[in-house]
């Protein structure tokens, strides 16, 4: 093999690296797409999706921390809730950002991009309490089934089926179901007996004592 064929070659094999270009679509920007919806309703759809996405990153990530950070007495439990809780918001991320794509918008998708966009307040670094900890969760859950709702009647309202179905069937029941099984670990009753009619209590043993 010439020489002149084998550098030509080892340049043809190389990564071409450190390629810098004009973005070929802008943030807050909507593209043509044929799929039966006028622009500004397409773009409406975006901008609320947007907002949903940043808050649904920071709660997918806030799962993160506490299923990290989690101690004392639930650790087991909390720990592998908040982590399945973690993996669904996870997929709801990808749901909603395909959602945008699909109606011409651009996603959100950098974490210092969603920290500026996000409505739910951000945690400390260091780590909690527990029961902070799932308020903390409720109260992000909250911000965003509030927001859904809003969204949904809106996408309704405009014709725009698919965000409304996204909203309805996937972002507004996964939040309500992982609301339930959190605010659960919250109820305020006791641990380890429960007050009977008589006024008399139920130790673990099954053995009744009084108060």
């Amino acid at each position: 093999m010439s020489k002149t064929r084998s550098s030509r070659i080892v340049r043809s094999a190389a990564p071409l690296t450190g390629q810098r270009a004009h973005e070929i679509q802008a943030f807050n920007s909507v593209v043509s797409m044929p799929i039966a919806l006028a622009a500004d309703v397409r773009r409406a759809s975006v901008d609320n999706l947007n907002q949903l996405l940043a808050d649904t990153i920071t709660l997918r990530d806030l799962y993160k921390k506490h299923h990290w950070q989690v101690a004392g007495h639930t650790f087991y439990q909390l720990h592998l809730l908040f982590d399945k809780h973690f993996g669904e918001q996870n997929e709801l991320v990808d749901e909603i950002a395909e959602r945008i794509m699909m109606l011409g918008g651009i996603s959100v998708a950098m974490a210092p991009d969603v920290a500026e966009m996000t409505l739910i307040p951000r945690p400390p670094k260091g780590r909690e309490e527990v029961p902070v900890q799932i308020s903390r969760l409720l109260h992000a859950h909250e911000i965003i089934v509030k927001e859904a709702r809003t969204m949904a009647r809106q996408a309704a309202d405009d014709g725009d089926d698919g965000t409304n179905d996204l909203l309805v069937s996937s972002v507004i029941r996964t939040n309500e179901s992982q609301v339930w099984f959190v605010a659960e670990h919250v109820v305020d009753e006791p641990v380890v007996r429960a007050d009977s009619h008589d006024g008399q209590a139920t130790g673990g043993t099954g053995r009744q004592r009084r108060h």
